[in-house]
């Protein structure tokens, strides 16, 4: 199993990310990658200079080599956990909103294996919200009823920053062609509907605290209503390029930090 850390502008959060990986969570990891996306600050130094702990696995830090925006650096870690045979790919958020330890009961119960992913949820009844506003809550949850009408099934959130994913289900690249900005994880959740992969959600914690959000909140929801009608006219929609700019490869540079 591959812990992926998207990291971008977060070099206060993401140690306490880091911090928060406990040695029992730490047990079920082969390895945790954390992508840098061309961050200004000193996210790529924070992540370079942490502290090894004996009970964490091997860390890499990757740089992309362009700023891919955060659905390429998902590119870039869902072809590093396929290159490197991973069975499984967990995908936690450098920004310190969600919390890994949310995790742990289903990989305790070996939940995940019966599903090809399963997302966290930020508002199915036992998720905790912290400073997140009533007005983003209610949009949230107009969409996952919208997302849910038309694809038949209950969507419980439409991208949060605690994924997992059964690599297998990756194999086709079904996702190369999807947007490389924030939008990416919508793309997604229509994906597993349309490829008919088995989605599942459990509940997670959240909050907003000290966290630079890079969502436009308008432009986006009018971009994802029309992406949603697009779908519901036309699945096979999904299929098409939704790049501005295709990208053959996404191309990156591992760097080495001195840890185990």
């Amino acid at each position: 199993m591959l812990l992926f850390i998207p990291a971008y502008n977060c070099e206060k959060q993401l140690p306490r990310v880091l911090d928060k990986i406990t040695q029992t969570i730490a047990e079920y990891f082969d390895e945790i990658i954390i992508i840098n996306n061309r961050s200004t600050d000193r996210t790529e130094s924070v992540a370079l200079k942490y502290p090894s702990k004996e009970y964490l696995p091997l860390i890499h830090v990757l740089r992309n080599d362009v700023n891919y925006g955060l659905g390429g650096s998902h590119k870039v870690a869902f072809e590093y956990a396929l290159s490197h045979k991973h069975d499984y790919i967990v995908v936690l958020h450098g920004d310190d909103q969600g919390d890994i330890n949310d995790l742990q009961a289903v990989l305790e119960s070996q939940e995940y294996q019966k599903h090809d992913c399963m997302l966290g949820a930020r508002f199915m009844p036992d998720s905790r919200l912290k400073g997140y506003s009533r007005f983003r809550t209610l949009g949230n949850r107009v969409y996952n009823h919208l997302f849910s009408f038309v694809t038949h099934q209950p969507i419980l959130d439409l991208g949060s920053g605690l994924n997992l994913y059964k690599v297998s289900s990756l194999k086709s690249h079904f996702y190369d062609k999807f947007p490389d900005h924030l939008t990416f994880n919508y793309y997604m959740i229509l994906a597993s509907h349309y490829y008919h992969q088995d989605i599942s959600f459990f509940p997670i914690s959240w909050r907003s605290e000290d966290q630079k959000s890079n969502v436009k909140l308008m432009s986006q929801a009018l971009e994802v209503l029309h992406l949603l009608a697009k779908y519901k006219f036309n699945p096979n929609f999904i299929k098409s390029e939704h790049r501005s700019n295709p990208i053959d490869h996404y191309s990156y540079e591992v760097l080495q930090n001195g840890h185990k």
